[in-house]
């Protein structure tokens, strides 16, 4: 069964897409999945189907010790993770001039605001969902980030 595609968020990714200047974009929910690129310098709509098979994860055996250490850990289902709300880019700061909003160590209260999310020439507060200190800063100011993403560690 098909549902009718919202034209409202094609036309945000897009926007998104063209301010940035990006090569392409994916946006994910429960009831659709739409890539995003730019072919010939003109958004193109690729639809994807809702459930995309993994394929197996293949280890090389040359991968050394120190690489296996450097892999980064996934957030994504972390209680202490701060998630994005909304697909848009991050800022740490209110402005280029500002100090950023939290630094690695900084004790945060629940409801504090620890980024920003631009959507749309909007820029969207991020609050601290619960207290403590930030152990992991995962994005940088600029970074494009999808909805859920994790974007910081309270512990």
């Amino acid at each position: 069964m098909s549902n009718p595609i919202d034209t409202k968020i094609i036309g945000k990714l897009a926007e998104i897409l063209d301010k940035n200047q990006l090569t392409g974009l994916k946006y994910e929910d429960e009831n659709c999945k739409i890539s995003l690129s730019r072919e010939g310098g003109a958004p193109v709509y690729v639809p994807t189907p809702a459930v995309m098979p993994s394929a197996p994860a293949v280890i090389s055996s040359a991968e050394t010790e120190e690489q296996k250490e450097e892999a980064v850990e996934d957030y994504t289902n972390s209680p202490n993770a701060v998630k994005s709300p909304m697909v848009g880019v991050v800022y740490l700061a209110s402005n280029p001039n500002s100090p950023t909003y939290v630094k690695l160590g900084d004790s945060v209260n629940a409801g504090d605001t620890v980024c920003l999310i631009e959507a749309m020439k909007t820029f969207n507060p991020v609050k601290a969902h619960k207290s403590g200190k930030v152990t992991k800063i995962l994005v940088e100011t600029g970074d494009p980030v999808e909805y859920g993403e994790p974007l910081i560690i309270i512990e």
